[in-house]
């Protein structure tokens, strides 16, 4: 069956380097997943070879696990394909985002792996729809939305969040991200973290995370504070003041352990904290 769709899978025709490699690697990778597995080939076929570029292979991958009574496939499709349609840069967020998983993650050796089945990447591409539909006026479809990601991925971002690109979102379960939380590029984002808000607050009240930045699973950082550019978030850390930039905490509530001069812990996925005199 795939002989029979591979001329649809076409990287030539991708106008960003990026996604034109990406693209090239799923369709390859996608190959010998058929050869090594043939229980697999009805997804495969469908989700890869019936489609001409990765934006259209992305929303139909999106909308094999979020359709429902309420959208139907083919309804919730025609949606997805037009927003990512309308804002090219949703398909090339989603390729920085692969790429990231495949460079931090060393359980993941491909992108193949993580399109077709990790809901930390796919509850994250939802979001960015949801995001459009949310600047659009379109609030009532986004929050629905919403609800149905967070149903099927147990992972709950508002719509109206704003997340950058070349993003982990490691396991992502019960993982939570507020209305006005920001996180910018290269965050490594483990499971059960909260970007949350302190109480009953209006306006803007949830974290800003800057680029660079590790959080460990279980982490919660509440209220409208900053976590600074290539900070660290220790696991289970209860975090209620901003965090300097390059700068390590810990505990609860947490403290400052540790700097991280002129790193990135976002990007090498260094979870270990640092036992040294510093000074803040």
């Amino acid at each position: 069956m795939a002989q029979n769709r591979l001329f649809l899978c076409r990287p030539e025709r991708e106008t960003s380097p990026l996604l034109a490699s990406v693209w090239g690697t799923i369709c390859s990778e996608a190959l010998v997943m058929l050869r090594q597995e043939p229980a697999l080939s009805r997804m495969v076929n469908r989700t890869v070879f019936s489609h001409g570029c990765f934006a259209e292979a992305l929303a139909d991958r999106l909308v094999s696990r979020l359709a429902s009574p309420e959208l139907d496939f083919d309804t919730l499709y025609d949606l997805m394909a037009d927003v990512m349609d309308r804002e090219p840069d949703i398909a090339e967020a989603a390729g920085a985002d692969l790429t990231a998983i495949r460079e931090r993650d060393p359980a993941t050796p491909d992108l193949l792996g993580p399109f077709l089945n990790y809901k930390g990447f796919h509850a994250l591409q939802a979001h960015r729809v949801t995001h459009w539909l949310w600047k659009n006026e379109r609030t009532y479809l986004a929050l629905h939305l919403q609800s149905r990601i967070s149903e099927v991925f147990a992972i709950d971002i508002h719509p109206a969040a704003q997340i950058g690109r070349g993003i982990l979102l490691d396991h992502g379960t019960s993982l939570v991200i507020g209305e006005t939380a920001v996180v910018e590029d290269e965050v490594s984002i483990l499971q059960e973290v909260t970007l949350g808000g302190t109480g009953k607050e209006c306006g803007d009240r949830h974290p800003k995370v800057r680029r660079g930045v590790l959080i460990g699973a279980g982490a919660k950082i509440l209220g409208n504070i900053e976590i600074g550019e290539g900070a660290k978030v220790g696991a289970g850390s209860v975090v209620l003041d901003s965090v300097q930039p390059h700068t390590t905490v810990a505990g609860v509530p947490a403290k400052p352990v540790g700097l991280n001069r002129g790193s990135f812990p976002g990007l090498t996925m260094d979870q270990t904290l640092p036992r040294q005199d510093f000074a803040i």
